[in-house]
């Protein structure tokens, strides 16, 4: 049946204004019948909460991969789920449908997710969830009960272990050091196909522990329902005025980070449960404000203020410094795309946080030196030299896409990609050491790579055949405009990182960079690809050259290409390449181009309540962290005027819509400056 003409209103007006918090930093929602929920993590773990009373739908652990299937590629696990509580009041379990005042609210500033109910008359229910930034592994729920009458209250905690899992061993133990006693919830197996051990770990904990006497806390209760659902619980008298307060925390690890993560997630449980929660949750608050010392201020526009927020506090929330890891299209919000790295990081989400995360940023391209040892072995394998690295990438640095995408085979501007990314990191932070150690052998590598990859014309010039482009709807094509001009681009870069570091450059690289051809149609227009007859294309290709290449500079060609590709972008494509287009126009100054694509980039991809983005305007996949990083590259390299270059991060034809009435960038580079628009 077809909703009513009221609901559709009603819901129209919660969705927006769940987005229209006044202090640019919280997104907030009552109950709608669209939801879409956000992450709440740390770089090592999503936790993903659901719009029904102390559930969560998924738990995320960062680089551990299993099979997805006997003959499939690599997957990243679904870990066991800790985060579905129960809470009964005066013997009556609370679910969605004996609730009123439901509030859902995320804080960016300090990554936490509050949801808050009335429970009849009887009590008002608050409980927050955290990921904690400083104990990477674990999380943290803090729940208040603030009662209106005398109730009697009974909580069980829950480690649900996907039925996918080998061997499931549940316990139950209370450890005892001295006077010390430790309560843990247990639960450990063997991932699916039995890479890995899994392990998790879980307590209550009081606030009042050091207060309280040993027999006056409530009594532990265990119940194993199953090896798959283990459960713990208390019950607790609350008087009429009165609070409880009290916590639910856990640790997930497995073999990929921990020779013992059984052992291991418990000492990360009973460093949470002894360690007094203003410290804890402190330490987590104040790792959050120095992220936010990386940070886009918007005057005059609130949505915008909390698009743009929401997009960075994702890429912050799916990335840590100190991991030599880094981000999959989709971050920790689910196993979309099996949680490979791709272009997307190092094309979209890298440039935003190079500029405003340098710490962020080195972890993003550690990732790849530390898997240099495999693409040099790809290059190998394909019959080329240097290193050739992989479409998807996983914990192991081999090729994980699914053997019949030939973007797996055919798609090699992501060995471009990395060096550019690698080049860019040198440029901001102009860290030698770095350069010498990891930096200019990678760049090196990859411009063997690009002189043994390139097939010699007739004329002497250079042709790149047989590739997949960034435009992935034209397999196996010649000259594909990006992958060329991103050639080119890293093969320059090595000669410039090999003076920097005193080296002599291979003279093949800049013969080869020199004539790499870029094809034309006769009326100037760059050429997708030597086939290419106008057809729809995927994404941005032909206009990356403009930006971030800077190989077509000239104003006249610049617009001939933005004119000609827009109306070639397809509706169902991700939206980055509507992101290209809006920083292009605002390089040449016309801010009401640009502010209408940067809000065609992402806009129709929000998702209710809070506005998570999906990777298109026609999927249901979010959140998509690719998108993200490019509408902040609108922002910081279109509006904000920002430009990478060799003497680092310079500004140039900075630019404000008349939407805005200013634009002011925080911590920018390694210098931390604030740059203000006006």
């Amino acid at each position: 049946m077809k909703k009513s003409f009221f609901a559709l209103i009603l819901t129209f007006f919660s969705t927006f204004l769940c987005q229209s918090q006044d202090d640019g930093w919280t997104l907030s929602t009552g109950k709608v019948e669209q939801y879409t929920g956000v992450v709440v993590a740390n770089g090592r773990i999503g936790i993903l909460p659901e719009d029904k009373p102390f559930e969560v739908r998924s738990v995320i652990l960062n680089n551990v991969y299993e099979k997805e299937s006997p003959l499939g590629v690599s997957k990243i696990i679904l870990g066991m789920n800790f985060g579905n509580l129960e809470m009964e009041i005066d013997g009556e379990k609370i679910t969605e449908n004996n609730i009123s005042d439901w509030v859902q609210t995320l804080n960016m500033k300090e990554a936490s997710f509050t949801t808050s109910f009335n429970f009849k008359d009887k009590a008002k229910v608050t409980y927050t969830i955290y990921a904690l930034r400083n104990v990477q592994y674990s999380s943290y729920i803090d729940f208040k009960v603030d009662a209106k009458k005398d109730i009697q209250i009974k909580v069980t905690g829950k480690i649900l272990t996907p039925e996918v899992f080998q061997d499931p061993t549940s316990t139950f133990r209370v450890l005892k050091d001295l006077e010390t006693t430790m309560p843990i919830l247990q639960t450990f197996a063997k991932s699916q196909y039995g890479k890995h051990i899994v392990a998790t770990s879980a307590t209550f904990i009081w606030h009042d522990i050091n207060s309280v006497r040993e027999h006056e806390r409530p009594e532990l209760k265990h119940n194993k329902v199953s090896e798959y659902d283990n459960r713990l619980s208390f019950e607790r008298k609350v008087r009429k005025g009165q609070q409880s307060e009290f916590a639910w925390t856990a640790a997930e690890t497995s073999t990929q980070d921990f020779a013992d993560p059984q052992t291991e997630s418990e000492r990360f449980v009973i460093f949470n449960l002894l360690t007094p929660r203003k410290d804890l949750l402190g330490e987590h608050k104040k790792l959050w404000e120095e992220l936010w010392e990386g940070d886009i201020v918007i005057e005059g526009d609130l949505q915008s203020q909390l698009d743009v927020r929401l997009a960075l506090y994702h890429l912050y929330a799916f990335s840590r410094g100190d991991s030599n890891l880094s981000i999959a299209p989709m971050g920790l919000s689910s196993q979309n795309y099996n949680g490979h790295i791709f272009w997307d990081t190092e094309l979209w989400m890298f440039p935003p946080l190079l500029v405003l995360n340098q710490d962020i940023s080195r972890s993003l391209v550690n990732y790849r030196s530390d898997r240099l040892g495999k693409a040099k072995q790809k290059a190998v394998n394909f019959g080329y030299k240097g290193a050739m690295f992989p479409w998807e990438s996983d914990d192991t640095g081999e090729e994980a896409t699914p053997s019949w995408a030939l973007t797996g085979t055919f798609e090699h501007h992501i060995t471009a990609d990395v060096a550019i990314a690698f080049w860019n990191y040198y440029r901001v932070t102009k860290n030698k050491e770095w350069l010498v150690e990891r930096g200019y052998p990678m760049l090196k590598e990859i411009a063997d790579y690009w002189v043994s990859r390139v097939s010699k014309n007739a004329d002497g010039s250079y042709s790149i055949k047989n590739v997949v482009g960034a435009n992935e709807f034209a397999a196996n094509v010649d000259d594909n405009a990006f992958t060329n001009g991103s050639a080119i681009t890293a093969l320059n870069y090595a000669v410039l990182a090999a003076k920097e570091v005193d080296e002599t450059p291979n003279p093949a690289w800049n013969e080869v960079a020199s004539k790499i051809v870029i094809l034309k149609f006769p009326d100037g227009t760059t050429k997708e690809n030597q086939s290419y007859e106008g057809e729809i294309i995927k994404q941005a290709d032909v206009n990356l050259l403009s930006y971030p290449l800077d190989i077509i500079t000239e104003r006249e060609n610049i617009l001939k290409d933005l004119k000609y590709y827009e109306s070639k972008l397809s509706p169902e494509g991700p939206a980055m390449g509507q992101s290209i287009f809006a920083i292009l126009y605002a390089r040449l100054g016309d801010s009401k181009e640009a502010y209408r694509l940067f809000k065609r980039s992402y806009e129709p991809n929000k998702r209710a309540p809070f506005g998570a983005l999906a990777e298109s305007a026609t999927s249901e996949n979010p959140y998509f962290a690719t998108g993200a990083g490019g509408m902040l590259q609108v922002v910081l390299f279109g509006f904000g005027g920002l430009h990478i270059t060799e003497n680092g991060i310079e500004q140039k034809n900075e630019i404000l819509p008349k939407e805005w009435k200013s634009l002011t960038l925080k911590g920018i580079g390694p210098e931390k400056k604030t740059y203000v628009i006006k």
